[in-house]
């Protein structure tokens, strides 16, 4: 019994090790780069209709506290700017954490709209982008990025001398 014991608990450790090498950086990768390319869209949508952008944040938002020339211009920048640090992995935790509070500004904007039964799945995405940005900021962009590179090849940069 013990044999048995000793071999299923090595197997687990064999599985665990197996997961952080090889699934956890790839899973990492993939989450970046969805959540990077979602926001960097929409950025460009705005960016290219700025017109329509304007108005939408003059008529249809309602971002507390910011005029909506601020505010249409603040958007467009972190779904411009963040989310190229969060795909390339450089600054990653500032990356998740500026999309974040895109995130969070988009949903407390629009909720007259989003907070309605009817826009349950437009609400849904942005739980689920805010859980995975949170998750990035937790523990990092991983190891595929270029803030592990950058660790691996200069690791006391950033340190206390």
């Amino acid at each position: 019994m013990n044999t048995l014991l000793a071999r299923s608990l090595q197997l687990g450790r064999c599985a665990i090790h197996l997961t952080d090498r090889w699934f956890a950086p790839v899973a990492d990768l993939a989450a970046r780069l969805y959540i990077a390319q979602v926001f960097f869209s929409a950025g460009l949508t705005k960016l290219n209709d700025w017109d329509t952008t304007l108005f939408l944040f003059t008529e249809e938002y309602r971002v507390p506290l910011l005029p909506p020339n601020l505010a249409a211009l603040g958007g467009t920048f972190g779904e411009l700017f963040f989310p190229v640090l969060l795909a390339l992995g450089l600054a990653g935790r500032l990356g998740a954490l500026g999309l974040f509070g895109v995130n969070l500004m988009a949903v407390v904007s629009y909720w007259h709209v989003l907070g309605t039964p009817e826009q349950a799945a437009g609400l849904t995405h942005h739980l689920v982008w805010g859980l995975l940005l949170a998750g990035l900021m937790a523990h990092g962009p991983g190891k595929l990025s270029l803030d592990a590179l950058i660790q691996h090849r200069w690791p006391n940069l950033g340190k206390a001398a």
